[in-house]
Formats: C-alpha cells, sequence, structure tokens
C-alpha cells in the first residue's frame, strides 16, 4: 500500500507544513489505526518511504521470555484504505492546525488596533463578518455595532481589534465598532502630532453613536495639543467624525488639576468656577451660570455623564444666578436637574 507522497509535498510546498512534520503525524494515526485491529501486536511501529510512500507495519517478535529478537511485516490486509483515509484525515488538520497558527500567530499583533476589511455575505444575521487583508475572517457581532450602523456585502469597513483568541471552533478574531480604542486609532492616524509623540490622548469617554469626549495634552511647551487634534479648518476632527457616522466629539485639553480638568470636561458648557471637595473619593461641584445649565448637564444627561466619566470624579452641578450661589444651590436639588453621575472606569480609555 502507499501514500501518495507528491500530494504532501505539494502541501509543504503551498501551506509550509513540513513534509517530516505530515509523515510522523501520519505515522502516529496510523498506529493508532493499527492498534484497533483485532489480533494486533501492541509492540509495533509504522513507516513510511519517503519516496514511494509506501506503508509498512513493523511489529516485534519476541521470544518466550518477551525479549525483543528482531521485527517482522505485520501490515494488514486492506490496510492501504485504512492508510489513505488517515492520510487525507491528518493533512486535513495539520492544514487546519497551520491556518490556526497563522492566525494567532501572524494576527496577533493586531489586538488592539484598527484593521480596514471587507464585509462578507454571512448566513447568522447576528454578527457581521469582515475579510481582512491576509485572508484572515474576522466577526463584528452585534454586541460590538453601533446603533442605527448597517453594513451589506462588499461594504469597506474600519473596526477596532478587541480579541484574538482560539476557540473550540477554531481562532476567533473578535472587532469592534463601539470600543473607545476605535476612537483613539482614528486620531492617532489623522494627527501627525499624536504620531510624532507630541501630542497625547490621555482619556476617552464614548456613547457609541452618540457623543465622544477626549482629553488631550502636548508633551512639550508651545504645541496646541486641542488644535492639533481639531486640524485646520475643523479638518481632522471632521474625518473622525465622518468614519464614525457622524457622532459628535468634544476634544477638552487635559490638566493635571483635577478643579481645571473638571471645568474641561463639561465643554461645550462654561464654567464659573469647580470646588473639589475629595481627591481621594474624587468627588467637585462645578458651578455654571444659570443659562447654561442644561447645557453642562446635556441631553438626558449626556455630557454630565461624560464628564463624569472623562475624569473619573463624581461631578455634582450647581447653577449659579444673578441672585447668588444660594439659589443655585437651592436649585440644583429640584428633580428636573440632574446631579451626581459616577465615573465608569470600565468605559474610559486612559494612557
Amino acid at each position: 500500500m502507499e501514500i501518495d507522497m507528491t500530494a504532501l509535498r505539494m502541501v509543504e510546498q503551498e501551506k509550509g507544513v513540513a513534509l517530516d512534520t505530515l509523515v510522523d503525524a501520519i505515522e502516529e494515526a496510523l498506529l493508532k489505526a493499527y492498534h484497533n485491529i483485532p489480533g494486533a501486536i501492541t509492540r509495533a511501529r509504522i513507516e513510511i518511504d519517503k519516496k514511494t510512500g509506501r506503508v509498512t507495519v513493523m511489529a516485534m517478535d519476541e521470544d518466550e521470555d518477551g525479549n525483543p529478537i528482531g521485527e517482522f511485516d505485520d501490515t494488514p490486509r486492506n490496510f492501504g484504505r485504512i492508510a489513505q483515509a488517515t492520510a487525507r484525515s491528518v493533512i486535513m488538520q495539520r492544514l487546519r492546525d497551520a491556518d490556526d497558527q497563522r492566525v494567532l500567530g501572524d494576527f496577533a499583533a493586531s489586538q488592539g488596533k484598527i484593521v480596514t476589511g471587507i464585509v462578507q455575505q454571512s448566513r447568522d444575521m447576528r454578527v457581521t463578518r469582515v475579510l481582512l487583508p491576509g485572508d484572515f475572517e474576522a466577526i463584528l457581532p452585534d454586541t460590538e455595532k453601533v446603533p442605527g450602523e448597517s453594513w451589506s456585502h462588499g461594504d469597506r469597513i474600519r473596526a477596532y481589534v478587541v480579541a484574538v483568541e482560539r476557540t473550540e471552533k477554531g481562532p476567533r478574531i473578535t472587532l469592534s465598532r463601539t470600543h473607545p480604542g476605535l476612537v483613539l486609532g482614528l486620531f492617532e492616524r489623522e494627527v501627525p502630532e499624536i504620531q510624532q509623540g507630541q501630542v497625547d490622548i490621555r482619556a476617552i469617554a464614548r456613547e457609541a453613536g452618540h457623543r465622544t469626549k477626549i482629553a488631550v495634552s502636548a508633551r512639550r511647551e508651545g504645541i496646541n495639543a486641542k488644535g492639533a487634534c481639531i486640524g485646520p479648518m475643523g479638518s481632522r476632527v471632521r474625518a473622525v467624525m465622518t468614519e464614525l457616522g457622524g457622532e459628535k466629539i468634544d476634544i477638552v485639553d487635559h490638566s493635571d488639576d483635577p478643579a481645571r480638568f473638571v471645568a474641561n470636561s463639561l465643554s461645550p458648557a462654561r464654567v464659573t468656577r469647580v470646588v473639589v471637595h475629595s481627591v481621594e473619593n474624587r468627588n467637585a461641584t462645578a458651578i455654571v451660570p444659570d443659562f447654561q445649565l442644561s447645557l453642562a448637564i446635556g441631553k438626558e444627561g449626556q455630557n454630565a455623564r461624560l464628564a463624569a466619566r472623562l475624569t473619573g470624579y463624581h461631578i455634582d452641578i450647581h447653577a449659579d444666578t444673578e441672585t447668588g450661589q444660594e439659589e443655585g444651590a437651592s436649585r440644583s436639588s429640584m428633580p428636573d436637574l440632574v446631579d451626581g453621575y459616577e465615573a465608569s472606569p470600565e468605559s474610559d480609555l486612559v494612557r
């Protein structure tokens, strides 16, 4: 009986799986198959001639005391059919293993980065399949899609690589369009000052599809970090917003001074002053002009909520009316005012 060595050599050339590796795996599988045959001898080995592909079962001959005295050919009849089927199975498994290793090895470095791919047709409507460069296939689950976004076969898509992992069904690349890292990566592409290490994005708070706040700082004096991210005539931030489907983006200056950072985070509202009650407990109160109160809070509390997540501070927002802060403080307890948003660290991205 013989195995097609030409086919094995083609696999070696085209898929990069070494011939010796394939032969060793086939010999191991054939030995298991041989031992499943009634009357098989325990001490035996499989020998494959790498030139001809001939398969031989060599069994150990023993004396009365169980001492080996030589080998003999114990190849069963019709073992050729078993050998060919086993060889095909081993080849397919090794090819799958090689593909798995290629994904887990070559693509693992892309985790935490942005990739561009082409949307593929999928029977499962709960996930969007994406073909990435190098013939890698990734999935974009419903839970990682921005509300309102829809993708059709052939669409070009950019997404953030959340995970590259091994599963029972093989390697899996999971993408996200909601992760704050997508915003970070898009700004890194658009802003040369970030690429050059002159500007840092220090924190991101995002409600995907609606609004994002980012805090930026310069690494040296003379660089306008906020202006660099906005770009000439707003071109850079607009490019990111377009990629995110029109999601609004607030860019604010980061500050090591908690009061100043809290004030900046409530942009576009103008803050009169900020009282930091406890740096340890991260509590602060922001005083805003009465006519700025609704802007500071935002629609359904969104602006205040994102500011809290961006800074990591519990922020109480109070109005400062013309008659004094006491009146403003009393108004802050009214049911229609939003008070005390908590930070949500798991959804923030801080560098």
